[in-house]
């Protein structure tokens, strides 16, 4: 199975830079998209053979979740569970028979670390909610987690420290999602490929320079190692200040 992930920083405007040409190319069996900045009701276009999925957030214009896959689900979920945690349309979740699906936008702390206490409550109410899927069925959670987990995942290591996204605290809640049962699949493929990114600032040619972080991820439960074949970061995609990422992984047994 081919999952594709991809912040495109507004649905709209990336349709305007590439986005159907590079879906189509890829044919994903499922392509989950954050930031959307937009409702369902707002989209003129659709991809024959999917069916599509949207947790927009209540704010226009702002953040948004949605899902596209070929393969129908058993069911969808919708954010979280809690009322703290509603509104903003940050978590899909698509179940299939191998698997839970989670596609996640998760909060950024943003300047000043404003939301830093915010997002450390989420980052606890988010790993409780995917220990509790893993105890059904192995669980695959892709999108823009915010944070680069080590420096090898950002250019610049000690002069972002105390920026939101590479802060101690951010990092240790990765830390700790990933020892409670779950694998960043590209660290496991690739524990020392540098300059891997995912994510650009549009200041001082940063993508140009590749001055990046890796913020965007596929993680799969414990169980499901022996059945990722590849993790891929389409680096070279242009439309967003992210690029996709990619997940092949076998789901009718073991790897051939």
């Amino acid at each position: 199975m081919k999952l594709i992930s991809w912040n495109v920083n507004g649905l709209r405007a990336c349709m305007q830079k590439g986005f159907a040409d590079f879906f189509n190319r890829e044919e994903a069996d499922i392509f989950c998209v954050q930031e959307t900045k937009m409702h369902p009701e707002q989209a003129d276009f659709a991809f024959d053979g999917y069916q599509s999925f949207w947790n927009s957030a209540e704010k226009k214009g702002y953040s948004g979740t949605a899902v596209f896959t070929r393969v129908p689900p058993l069911s969808v979920r919708y954010d979280m569970g809690e009322p703290e945690h509603t509104g903003e349309g940050r978590v899909i979740t698509v179940e299939s028979e191998a698997f839970f699906l989670v596609n996640v936008y998760t909060p950024n702390s943003q300047r000043d670390l404003v939301r830093l206490d915010y997002r450390m409550r989420w980052e606890d109410a988010f790993r409780a909610y995917l220990l509790t899927l893993n105890r059904d069925k192995p669980v695959v959670v892709c999108g823009d987690m915010n944070v680069a987990h080590r420096e090898i995942d950002i250019k610049n290591p000690k002069s972002n420290i105390h920026n939101a996204g590479f802060t101690p605290e951010e990092r240790q809640k990765m830390t700790d999602l990933l020892e409670a049962g779950f694998i960043d699949t590209f660290r496991a493929l690739y524990p020392e490929q540098k300059d891997a990114y995912t994510w650009w600032s549009y200041m001082r040619k940063a993508r140009e320079r590749n001055a990046g972080w890796r913020i965007d991820y596929f993680l799969v439960s414990d169980r499901l190692r022996g059945q990722v074949e590849d993790s891929t970061i389409y680096a070279d995609v242009p439309g967003s200040d992210h690029c996709p990422v990619g997940l092949l992984l076998h789901t009718g047994g073991s790897p051939a």
